[in-house]
């Protein structure tokens, strides 16, 4: 097993985790796994999100005052968020193509439609909204009576707990005014910033700020505080290395509580969930694979041809599996550091800049999901949006992935602003929420693999790349080396 790599042991103990999830669930053992073992995912994730934090300070402060050029600074940044933006578009232009080409909605049997139709329109008439698309079934006799049985979709879904919640943070995004995200990027008070992952952006500028100013003082002055900045950041990648050897029992504890919690002591509540939204969720699947396995090493062969397909994937499979066991691109952040680094050949100055924004602002998996699942509720409610409609869903998932917490889930909360952007039911988030959390897993994977292509791209461009095929492609994160 000490030969093995990592990225190996930690698909192992996915699988295992599963395979005691059901297990337990067969055997009665949910409650057991969710008390005694799950705990231990927890753990594994606040492990790394406390290094994240620290690790992104450090390496942005330390990849800024390194460049030792403002000017190089400009360039850099202004590459990198160009990237990122087309690879978002280009990531919610896939999902809008898939999702109108198969239809997952439409593939759900008629009467249900119609029911979901009926809800949608009384929904529509208690918000004052004009529907437009000329199909109005509460006008129709012959579908009064029906209406009247169905309760409003919306006041049902409400109810839940964490969709009230999520509804309710979306309006507080939704009521700021236009320049509210650039506020928020400001922080008032630094050391509030540190204790929240979720207010990364703010650790990030102040970071650039603080390594900016590093630049325009004599390097007699300087050269301390970098010292200081470059051996920190070295303390915490070792903190990764020690929490990543015991990665795959962690994520064997991660898995097992994240089914054992869907399935309780009934796994037939999984296969029944599945079976409910099975084409939504396979037209996600396609989408995210598409984006990991032919857009991403597409774009690597266009603008980087020294790294070879296959030794793409080998380098960075360790953060992919880790992303696809926290679900968070933050928690994964450290690893996506050390695998680009040290297994692409990517240039410090280049991890420590582009890779921190990534996991904040660039979210193509979930801008993707974001659209199919727009487009798929419209479907199943038996409504056609526009060409125009589908042009703002692109513009809102794009603006909104910005704005979006790289934490397990946030997603759900931009999408109840882009649901709510083309005048769909926001408390519909409830219909797709069941499958949220393994579909969020897959989405990770798709934010991790962007990242580690735009640092590439990037690397490159800045003649910062020196990738070298693997000798001993099992060496990752290994202590005595």
């Amino acid at each position: 097993m000490k030969k093995l790599a990592l990225h190996w042991k930690i698909i192992i103990g996915l699988i295992l985790g599963v395979v005691w999830a059901i297990l337990s669930s067969q055997l009665g053992w949910s409650e057991f796994t969710i008390d005694w073992i799950a705990p231990f995912g927890t753990i594994f994730i606040n492990l790394l999100k406390l290094i994240a934090v620290p690790l992104v300070l450090f390496s942005v402060i330390s990849g800024v005052a390194n460049i030792g050029d403002p000017s190089s600074l400009g360039r850099m940044g202004g590459k990198t968020l160009l990237a990122y933006l087309v690879t978002t578009v280009l990531a919610v232009t896939i999902g809008l193509t898939l999702v109108n080409v198969i239809g997952p909605g439409k593939l759900i049997d008629e009467d249900s439609r119609i029911d979901n139709r009926i809800s949608y329109e009384i929904w529509a008439n208690d918000q004052g909204y004009e529907i437009k698309d000329g199909i109005n079934y509460l006008q129709d006799p012959e579908y009064l009576e029906r209406a009247q049985r169905i309760t409003d979709l919306s006041k049902s879904e409400l109810q839940d707990a964490s969709v009230t919640e999520k509804m309710e943070t979306a309006n507080q995004t939704k009521d700021a005014g236009p320049l509210q995200p650039l506020i928020d990027i400001v922080p008032q008070n630094f050391f509030r910033s540190l204790s929240d992952n979720g207010l990364m952006l703010q650790i990030i500028f102040f970071a650039l700020f603080f390594g900016v100013c590093l630049l325009f003082i004599p390097n007699e002055k300087s050269k301390p505080v970098t010292d200081f900045v470059d051996g920190a950041m070295e303390v915490f990648l070792k903190m990764v290395d020690l929490v990543m050897q015991a990665a795959p029992f962690f994520v064997f504890a991660l898995l097992a509580g994240v089914v054992s919690k869907m399935a309780g002591d009934d796994i037939g509540k999984v296969y029944e969930i599945f079976k409910g939204l099975s084409w939504y969720s396979l037209t996600v699947f396609i989408g995210l694979m598409f984006m990991i396995f032919v857009i991403y090493p597409l774009v690597l062969k266009l603008f980087v041809r020294k790294i070879p397909y296959a030794g793409f994937f080998k380098a960075i499979s360790p953060a992919q599996t880790l992303a696809f066991s926290t679900s968070s691109s933050a928690a994964t952040l450290p690893v996506t550091m050390e695998c680009v680094e040290e297994n692409l050949g990517v240039d410090k100055k280049i991890t420590s800049f582009v890779l921190p924004i990534g996991a904040t602002v660039n979210m193509d998996g979930t801008c993707l999901y974001q659209a199919v699942a727009v487009v798929f509720l419209a479907q199943i409610h038996l409504i056609d949006l526009t060409l125009g409609q589908q042009l703002i869903i692109v513009i809102t998932a794009t603006l909104a992935s910005i704005g979006s917490a790289a934490v397990p889930s946030a997603g759900l909360v931009m999408l109840i602003i882009v649901l709510d952007s083309v005048g769909l039911n926001p408390a519909w988030i409830a219909i797709i929420f069941p499958v949220d959390r393994i579909l969020d897993m897959f989405r990770t994977v798709v934010n991790v693999t962007g990242d580690a292509t735009v640092s590439s791209i990037i690397a490159s461009g800045e003649d910062m790349l020196h990738y070298k095929a693997p000798e001993n492609p099992t060496k990752t994160f290994d202590l005595d080396s």
